[in-house]
């Protein structure tokens, strides 16, 4: 069954976007070679994305850069959205409910990872417990502001589990 896993960069002070979803302060640290991202993307079957991920702020937009994991992700997506298209979008799935979402991309990804993309979504995810491992790679900057990596709306403490020492900060969720 296909892992569930949350990856993002964030800031040394917690922000993966800056102030109205900006991301252009990661094109500074894109492109650096990263072993751990890499592993990462041979092994993801599916995203699932946050409608404001899906329609947001690429830092890579209109290069050859372009989309999940600086253009390199090829593969099937799942979009957790109350506003689905009105036509269809390309190798894009919708789900309007949290539960079909992460069934869905579950299925597509196979024994694959399912990586989320969005704050929201991860958090949501990590509320119904259907969120399995976190990898965090933190940059030196300080953003000050902007979307947290995990706005919570519960103040319960969750516990994570160290599973690599790798470039990034790789955790298994402590259920």
């Amino acid at each position: 069954m296909a892992t569930v896993v949350y990856s993002a960069t964030a800031s040394a002070d917690g922000f993966i976007a800056g102030p109205g979803g900006d991301m252009s302060w990661l094109s500074e640290f894109l492109g650096e070679e990263n072993p751990t991202a890499d592993r990462l993307l041979s092994q993801v079957g599916s995203l699932l994305i946050g409608r404001t991920t899906f329609d947001g702020d690429d830092p890579n937009a209109g290069t050859d850069a372009e989309g999940p994991f600086g253009g390199q992700y090829d593969g099937p997506a799942v979009v957790l959205t109350h506003r689905p298209p009105d036509a269809p979008v390309p190798g894009v799935e919708f789900a309007t409910d949290l539960t079909t979402a992460v069934s869905r991309a579950r299925e597509l990804a196979g024994d694959g990872y399912v990586n989320i993309l969005g704050a929201d979504v991860a958090a949501q995810c990590l509320e119904a417990g259907e969120l399995d491992e976190v990898l965090v790679f933190v940059v030196p900057v300080l953003l000050g502001e902007g979307t947290r990596m995990f706005p919570r709306r519960r103040g319960a403490s969750v516990r994570l589990a160290p599973l690599t020492s790798e470039q990034g900060h790789w955790y298994r969720v402590v259920r």
